[in-house]
């Protein structure tokens, strides 16, 4: 949930890693994948960006699906045994890792900033986050768990870091809003193929690294050709014609939707958690107290080569110790490696983590501080 929901970002600090933060801390590419070609008035770079940047399309609802190929088994099915937000178990590295394998599908309904649902459907599941004003609820259906908070007054100013994990689907508009904030010189901007996305008319805006070392080939966002809202968002892997990531809506209307979808009530028999946003701007993530604190990170390098580290005690046990994990991962001189075509992950045998659209020669050098 980005703008879609006034900011209201749920931090699934292990996928965000993985993979947008990593983009944002940062090749030919195919035609953006979509239902049919169209031909739109020309339109510069720079005039797709304003349309972006300049979007008031905060009233819609619609149906976004991921798909991840990044090289990894499918862990989709893992994904409902999230011990969800606010149980006291800290982040799940069955969700995190489920959201980056697969596919996932999700419905999303807003109506200005302040009104927002994403109802995620897992396999013999469904998660609810609801935004009604300063209230958000968390659903789980796989264990009949609601978690409540209240936002502070002062949310807006401590960005996102307060509220806790969700393991929701990400929105084209949150993906392309974490992208184009950091545009800088190393990105080539460029405007690729027409195309019709959800029945809407689309331009496609590609981003190109300057930079050789990264495994990021291209970016490429479809912009609603009319009201300039990121309809797809995809990230293409050096060397690769299919997207490695790509989410995209797959229906979309333009409309507010029924006021009734905002107003979550539990269901009966499900457990309700209170939870409590702390005051500082860094929750603690996993204390089993109901607050969360979010990792601490250090980051190298620049742009599209950056590679992001997480000290060894900003990290969760169940991370270094969970079986999946270990499958999931190969060992390496110096800890484990989690490879994929996009991104590589390597903790440490002295349970640092080092996050990067680059060589496993490059974390490694990094986690040996070279």
């Amino acid at each position: 949930m980005s703008r879609m929901s006034g900011r209201v970002q749920v931090s699934r600090w292990l996928p965000a890693a993985i993979i947008p933060a990593v983009i944002v801390a940062g090749a030919v590419i195919a035609p953006l994948g979509a239902s049919a070609a169209v031909d739109l008035p020309d339109i510069a770079p720079d005039e797709l960006l304003e349309l972006v940047a300049t979007s008031t399309a905060d009233a819609f609802s619609g149906t976004i699906e991921q798909r991840s190929d990044l090289g990894l088994p499918d862990l989709s099915g893992a994904v409902g045994a999230s011990a969800g937000p606010g149980a006291g178990s800290g982040p799940d590295v069955a969700s995190a890792l489920g959201l980056l394998t697969g596919s996932h599908i999700a419905r999303v309904f807003a109506d200005g900033p302040d009104l927002a649902r994403v109802q995620v459907f897992d396999q013999l599941a469904e998660r609810n986050i609801v935004r009604n004003g300063d209230e958000i609820w968390f659903y789980d259906s796989s264990d009949r768990t609601a978690t409540h908070l209240v936002l502070p007054a002062d949310y807006a100013e401590r960005a996102e870091a307060a509220v806790p994990d969700a393991g929701e689907v990400p929105t084209p508009r949150e993906l392309a809003d974490r992208v184009l904030t950091e545009l800088d010189p190393t990105t080539v901007v460029t405007v690729g193929t027409d195309a019709t996305v959800a029945g809407r008319s689309a331009y496609e805006l590609v981003l190109t690294p300057r930079d050789t070392q990264t495994l990021v080939g291209a970016v490429s966002i479809a912009v609603d050709s009319e009201t300039g809202l990121p309809l797809a968002f995809e990230i293409l892997a050096r060397g690769q014609d299919a997207p490695a990531f790509r989410v995209a809506f797959t229906d979309l209307r333009l409309e507010s939707p029924s006021a009734e979808l905002f107003a979550f009530v539990p269901p009966p028999g499900a457990t309700v958690i209170e939870h409590t946003v702390p005051a500082g701007p860094k929750p603690n993530y996993g204390t089993g107290n109901g607050t969360v604190e979010a990792p601490d990170n250090t980051v190298s390098g620049e742009g599209w080569s950056s590679i992001v580290e997480l000290p060894a005690a900003d990290l969760p046990a169940d991370l270094v110790e969970s079986p999946l994990s270990t499958a999931a991962t190969e060992p390496v001189d110096g800890g484990r490696l989690l490879r994929t075509a996009l991104v590589n992950v390597l903790l440490t045998d002295d349970g640092r983590l080092f996050v990067g659209a680059v060589s496993p020669e490059q974390l490694l050098d990094a986690a040996k501080g070279r």
